[in-house]
C-alpha cells in the first residue's frame, strides 16, 4: 500500500489542490480492472444508507497536490492492467470539478483510464468540461425514480438534476454506468425497477448497471458522528429478491451486476 498520510509539500493555489477523504490503491469495485480510488471530501446530499458518512462534511479531509496524485497513480499503473485505471468518488468528485480537470488531463497524458463515480448533482461549465474532454467513464448513482423518494432518501429535492446529467452524459456519446441501491420496499419494488428500465432503455451509452444490495456495513460510522441512523429497521435482500430485481432489468440493459 502507498502511504498516504503525508500531507502534500508542494500545495501553492486551490486550482492544483484536491481535498481528500482517503485513498485506495487497489479498488476492485469502483470501474473496470483494479483501480487507485481517490475519495473526495465533502457531499451536498445525506443519503440514508451512505455507508461513508464522514466524507459528507466539506471541512473535513486533507489536501493533496495533483502532481503528488498522479505520481501515486504513476506508481501504481503496473498494477492496471489494460482494464484498470483512477476512479473518483467521495462524497460527491464533481463538487471538485475544476480541479479535477487538470487532475484528469494529466492522468490521460499519463495514459491512464479516468471515472467519475457522482450522484449527478452538478452540472455546471467545469463539469462539463470534465466530462466531455477527460472522463473516459461516469458512473452515475440513481437515488429513486419518484421526488418523494428522492427528497427521503438523499434529503434534497429535485431528482431531474441527476436525470438532466445523463442527458448530457448522453448527447457526449461516452460511457456511462448506472448504479442503484437495492432497499427492500423503498427502492426494490417492480413498479420503480421498471419504471427506471424504460426511462433508460433507448440510452446508447449505458454499458451496465450495477445494483447494490442494502447493508449497514457503515451504521457505526453514523454513531460516532452523533447521527440518528433513520434507516435501522430496513432490512437485506433477500437472495430471491435480488435475483427478482436483477431478471426485470435484464430487459432494459445490456448488462445487469450485483455486486
Amino acid at each position: 500500500m502507498l502511504n498516504l498520510n503525508t500531507k502534500s509539500k508542494s500545495i501553492k493555489t486551490q486550482d492544483n489542490i484536491l481535498n481528500v477523504h482517503s485513498i485506495e490503491s487497489f479498488g476492485t469495485h469502483d470501474g473496470p480492472g483494479i483501480r487507485m480510488v481517490v475519495f473526495l471530501q465533502g457531499c451536498k446530499l445525506k443519503c440514508l444508507y451512505c455507508h461513508n458518512p464522514d466524507t459528507i462534511d466539506t471541512h473535513g479531509g486533507k489536501p493533496y497536490a495533483i502532481e503528488d496524485l498522479v505520481a501515486m497513480a504513476i506508481k501504481t499503473k503496473p498494477y492496471f492492467g489494460k482494464k484498470g485505471g483512477v476512479t473518483v468518488s467521495g462524497g460527491e468528485p464533481l463538487l471538485q470539478s475544476k480541479a479535477l480537470i487538470p487532475f484528469f488531463k494529466r492522468l490521460k497524458e499519463e495514459g491512464i483510464h479516468t471515472n467519475i463515480d457522482t450522484n449527478g448533482r452538478l452540472l455546471n461549465h467545469f463539469t462539463e468540461e470534465l466530462l466531455d474532454k477527460y472522463a473516459d467513464l461516469v458512473m452515475l448513482d440513481i437515488k429513486h425514480m419518484t421526488e418523494e423518494g428522492y427528497a427521503y432518501i438523499t434529503g434534497q429535492r429535485n431528482k431531474e438534476t441527476t436525470f438532466n446529467f445523463a442527458k448530457h452524459r448522453e448527447a457526449s456519446g461516452k460511457k456511462m454506468w448506472l448504479r442503484y441501491v437495492l432497499i427492500p420496499g423503498i427502492t426494490n419494488t417492480p413498479e420503480l425497477l421498471h419504471a427506471m428500465g424504460n426511462y433508460f432503455k433507448d440510452y446508447k451509452t449505458i454499458e451496465k448497471i450495477e445494483l447494490q444490495p442494502y447493508h449497514k456495513l457503515g451504521v457505526h460510522k453514523w454513531e460516532a458522528l452523533g447521527w440518528d441512523y433513520e434507516l435501522s429497521d430496513a432490512r437485506e435482500n433477500t437472495h430471491e429478491e435480488l435475483e427478482s430485481a436483477k431478471s426485470i432489468l435484464k430487459n432494459y440493459f445490456k448488462e445487469v451486476k450485483v455486486n
